[in-house]
């Protein structure tokens, strides 16, 4: 293996993204303690939280009863993830103006690749003020950033959490085991609560104890391949990247109060399902697989039930078939889980196959004539709602009482596309 170790990869990770965001659209949020919640009701968790109100201990995750009563000046603020769209795209491209972007890696991180004439340590030092000053000039001024520089690619990225907000952490090879032994091991990419389980009944509990295992029982203590992939990353080399393919497509809704009661919420996830279904078409695909899942509604202080299942279908792309399996799933969730008010829903489509891969002989011509009128009503619905607004046209969801959706929800690593804010 090659044992060069230049300086080849930059990350940036936005700091509390969302929360920035909402900061820079409305100048009176600027300074304050800021909490971004889906919806607004007390049970929900924050899915971001300014600076501010991370000094009063407030993360992503909090309970919003929580954060109200760690913070009496907290101020919450719904989600409008079609905003912070819009801004990843701003920021994407002014990142493009300074270094080609390699990798989008979530709505607020990307990887950039280093040639050889950028890669030392002052050219590195002046690209990144470059890069802040450029998101900060053409972007917007709350939005700050971190980054990470280092020989390989997931280096970067514990190197960029190494110093928020706004930091620079620079790792060259040398100083790579000297810095990591520093950190614990949940600052590993990937080790979470279950990995960490894993490592310490193998005897790792500490990155110095981690840094000291040979390949083989690194692989040994992860259980997989992927130990051995750390065993060479850690050090600073640099592996080919592993392919991800999209496996699925889903959407999920945490229910405001007035959606909570089962006819309502029932309304939502036929919403959610016929969005997901305008995206399987979009993408050329079929789905072999259903899926529902569901939480309830909880007591304060106690954890909310869940329900989840799938049901096999036969490589369906219209919406009119899906929503029919949804309703048998639907039936099957009240008879296993019971009657529950719902804090949210989620479907999800699995198993794809391409839209034109539909095997000879699994309809007969009645049956084939039939999905065909299926998948052209779908596709001149899609058409209405891109053309007049989501829901112009509706199949029993939004027009017999369901509030309307705002739109995707809660965009991490996956980034919408502007398109789904109409659907």
């Amino acid at each position: 293996m090659d044992d060069s170790r230049p300086l080849r990869w930059l990350y940036l990770d936005l700091n509390s993204y969302f929360a920035s965001v909402e900061q820079q659209l409305n100048p009176a949020l600027r300074g304050r303690p800021v909490v971004v919640a889906p919806v607004d009701t007390d049970s929900t968790s924050a899915i971001a939280a300014s600076y501010e109100a991370k000094a009063f201990g407030i993360r992503t995750g909090t309970k919003i009863w929580e954060a109200k009563a760690k913070c009496r000046d907290l101020v919450i603020v719904p989600g409008r993830h079609e905003d912070y769209v819009r801004f990843h795209h701003q920021i994407i491209e002014e990142v493009g103006r300074h270094v080609p972007v390699y990798a989008v890696c979530s709505i607020d991180e990307v990887a950039c690749r280093l040639l050889d004439n950028e890669n030392g340590e002052a050219s590195v030092r002046a690209l990144a003020a470059r890069i802040k000053a450029g998101i900060r000039g053409n972007v917007g001024e709350c939005l700050t950033s971190s980054i990470g520089v280092a020989p390989n690619r997931l280096l970067a990225k514990m190197a960029a959490d190494m110093m928020k907000p706004d930091g620079l952490t620079i790792l060259p090879a040398e100083a790579i085991a000297g810095r990591l032994r520093q950190l614990p091991l949940s600052d590993i990419p990937g080790v979470g609560r279950n990995m960490a389980a894993r490592l310490a009944a193998a005897g790792v509990v500490t990155m110095d104890r981690l840094l000291a295992l040979d390949q083989r029982e690194a692989r040994a203590a992860w259980g997989s391949v992927w130990g051995e992939r750390m065993f060479w990353l850690l050090r600073g080399h640099e592996l080919p990247e592993v392919e991800t393919v999209s496996r699925s497509i889903g959407h999920s809704h945490v229910l405001g109060p007035e959606k909570r009661p089962l006819p309502a919420a029932r309304l939502v996830t036929r919403r959610l399902l016929a969005k997901a279904a305008t995206r399987l078409r979009r993408a050329g695909k079929r789905c072999g697989r259903l899926g529902l899942s569901v939480k309830a509604e909880a007591a304060r202080g106690d954890k909310p039930a869940k329900w989840g299942g799938e049901v096999r279908v036969a490589a369906l792309m219209d919406t009119p078939a899906l929503l029919a399996a949804l309703e048998g799933l639907w039936a099957r969730m009240l008879a296993e889980f019971g009657q529950h008010r719902l804090l949210q829903v989620g479907v999800t489509l699995a198993d794809f196959s391409d839209a034109d891969a539909v095997q000879g002989g699994l309809f007969d011509d009645v049956c084939v004539a039939d999905e065909a009128r299926r998948v052209a009503l779908s596709r001149a619905m899609d058409k209405v709602n891109a053309r007049f607004g989501r829901d112009a046209v509706t199949l029993g969801h939004d027009r017999i009482g369901a509030v309307k959706s705002a739109g995707p929800r809660i965009a991490f690593t996956r980034i919408p596309e502007l398109a789904e804010f109409r659907e």
